[in-house]
């Protein structure tokens, strides 16, 4: 295997499991999800020895649920959370201009002004959006990336998204923010450029004890038991930490969405901005996806308990997002037309706040009692900076030389999935295979839930995930069959 090899195959597994049982890593990560992976490939691209195990897929976990925004830090302003908006707007201009320009567009965003939202909210809004503007400027975020916001007409209200109520119309502020094309495939694009760097990407390997040399783990494909060696180890497994670092308090904050076709909303060329009733800084948001679906989310909500394999959205939450956006909309949309739901867990450091609305989103990274790195909290925007503090952390505690972070000038691979589609398209025999045997032959996929859920995504849309989902499983067998 050449370090210049971003190809995840079953063929690499193997190769790199046994070169992970053997060798002493320089850091060893534990979790698959967008910190993990970003940890990975900071650590990798310093020329470190990298070894990242994932109990399930790449992207299992919060990452592929969220609402595939690349924010600019705004919502952070209005709760004083000035760092973590500067770091956010900073983080955002790296990946749209240098990092993963093939997976992020700007996306414009619609606040309409109706009735439904309150004089306040509009004032409050448009000022706002004029603060998150000059964020984007201290960021040095070109306006051909990321055009300043703007107040729009009626007319153009209702051609941007031709579903809105036009009765008592009064135009409204349209604004842009980062969107991707997919978080799963930021997940998957991020790791196999850690492998490209040399990193060993090891999915299905479920770590059970972790120690600051290394980590005891099993492979879930064989169920052999492995001791992993490493000078250092981080802890990267988002709301599952707190199971491997009782030291770290851990409280998850559910964020649901449905998912809708686009057709509901007129096809709407701008994402729909409806602020929350009683609030002037929280949205729901209507959100055009390159599938031909809408997704309408989110919600934050304390999610006590035990950690489950796979969150579910609560009836009463669905219900919260319909009611919110039909407040602006002519014809209702009714539950009959919800196409798919999801809920992610954000894995969020316990402060003690009332609610998980006001805990911030600035990342912990600490050294836990046993000597390995926890790594917690943040956002999806600022994975990259968690990754390179936790990175930092560990070298230095670990006594271990390396460079410094080099990640905010590289590049991500790119795969022909990873592109922008713009019409709205549905699978087809030919789309649908094609991904499929990609996904096996180079992206670390083993199973058919891992192509439909978090390779394509067309597992978002309950109707098409059933119809494909017999021709996915044959394809997979296939091709681990010839992959011996």
């Amino acid at each position: 295997m050449t370090s210049c090899d971003a190809d995840l195959t079953p063929a690499r597994r193997r190769f790199d499991l046994r070169r992970a049982s053997d060798e002493t890593a320089d850091v060893l990560v534990i979790g698959g999800g967008i910190t993990g992976a970003g940890v990975a490939l900071d650590a990798a691209s310093r020329g470190l020895r990298v070894t990242m195990i994932e109990a399930e897929d790449l992207a299992f976990g919060t990452s592929r649920f969220s609402s595939k925004l690349v924010h600019g830090g705004l919502r952070y302003l209005a709760t004083g959370d000035v760092a973590t908006a500067v770091e956010s707007a900073r983080e955002r201009h790296l990946l749209m201009t240098v990092i993963a320009p093939h997976l992020i567009r700007p996306m414009p965003q619609l606040l309409p002004f109706l009735p439904g939202v309150t004089a306040g909210q509009r004032v409050t809004g448009g000022l706002g959006l004029c603060l998150g503007d000059l964020l984007r400027r201290y960021a040095r975020t070109p306006g051909t990336v990321l055009p300043a916001p703007r107040p729009v007409s009626p007319r153009t209200a209702l051609r941007l998204v031709p579903a809105l109520r036009a009765e008592r119309l009064r135009g409204g502020v349209l604004s842009f923010d980062g969107q991707l094309v997919d978080d799963a495939r930021l997940v998957v694009d991020v790791a196999r450029t850690a492998a490209a760097c040399g990193a060993r990407i090891l999915t299905r390997v479920r770590a059970t004890v972790l120690r600051g040399d290394g980590a005891d783990a099993v492979d879930e494909i064989t169920g052999e038991t492995l001791t992993l060696r490493a000078r250092s180890v981080i802890n990267a497994t988002g709301v599952w930490a707190g199971g491997l670092d009782p030291s770290i308090a851990v409280r998850p904050s559910r964020g649901t969405h449905v998912v809708l076709d686009a057709a509901h909303l007129g096809y709407p060329a701008a994402a729909l901005m409806v602020p929350r009733v009683g609030s002037t800084s929280r949205y729901v948001f209507a959100l055009p996806q390159h599938s031909g679906r809408v997704i309408v989310g989110l919600t934050d909500e304390d999610a006590p308990g035990p950690i489950p394999r796979t969150a579910a959205p609560t009836a009463a939450e669905v219900d919260f997002l319909l009611a919110s956006v039909n407040r602006v909309l002519t014809e209702p949309i009714g539950h009959g037309s919800i196409r798919g739901s999801f809920a992610g867990l954000r894995p969020l450091v316990d402060t003690g706040a009332e609610s998980t609305a006001d805990i911030s989103r600035r990342h912990l990274v600490a050294v836990s009692d046993e000597g390995f790195i926890t790594v917690l909290g943040g956002k999806l925007t600022t994975y990259r900076r968690m990754a390179e503090d936790a990175v930092d952390l560990a070298l230095r505690i670990r006594g271990i030389s390396a460079p410094a972070s080099a990640t905010s000038a590289l590049p991500l691979v790119a795969t022909a999935s990873s592109a922008w589609d713009d019409a709205p398209t549905r699978p087809t025999e030919e789309s649908v295979r094609a991904a499929a045997e990609r996904a096996v032959r180079g992206e670390g996929a083993r199973t058919a839930e891992d192509v439909l859920d978090r390779r394509t995504r067309i597992g978002l849309d309950d109707e098409e995930r059933r119809r494909w989902l017999p021709l996915v499983e044959q394809v997979v067998a296939a091709e681990l069959a010839e992959e011996g």
